[in-house]
């Protein structure tokens, strides 16, 4: 889930032209609200997860994955042309600088805003892997061995 405007035309280019500072956790005073807003949003989110996002949390919860500490629908804060805002990723992994998104049916009509979204994590330093629901519901392993291999590939 991103928090901008997704729809409009210059922000692609705006994007890469890096127009985004990070804000992961020092937000400021006057966004408050807006960080009130994203975690609202997040327990929320956490609260009606889809059968993928809760067979993947199961596999990933309390470090039974290499050890390693995810947290589910977290919010990444950034700044974008002067405005405040935030993106929820499904599942962040901070020691590793990785989000993995699980991606249901609907982001087959949403591909110029997982694009965006992309892009923009990316250029917060942090890696995305995207996954379908059916790839996790029809095989969890083989989605964690591919995570493995990214994981192994740096």
């Amino acid at each position: 889930m991103i928090c901008l405007l997704a729809n409009s035309p210059q922000t692609p280019l705006l994007v890469r032209e890096g127009l985004l500072k990070f804000l992961f956790s020092n937000v400021s005073l006057n966004s408050r609200k807006i960080k009130k807003v994203a975690l609202f949003r997040c327990r929320e989110l956490r609260q009606n997860q889809t059968s993928a996002e809760e067979i993947f949390w199961n596999v990933v919860r309390n470090k039974k994955f290499k050890g390693l500490k995810f947290y589910r629908q977290y919010p990444l804060f950034f700044d974008y042309l002067g405005k405040e805002t935030f993106y929820i990723a499904d599942f962040y992994c901070h020691s590793r600088k990785l989000v993995i998104e699980i991606d249901g049916e609907i982001h087959s009509y949403k591909k110029d805003q997982d694009k965006l979204s992309t892009e923009i994590i990316n250029l917060l330093g942090i890696r995305v892997l995207r996954f379908k629901n059916d790839e996790i519901i029809l095989n969890v392993k083989r989605v964690l061995k591919k995570i493995e291999t990214v994981l192994n590939s740096n």
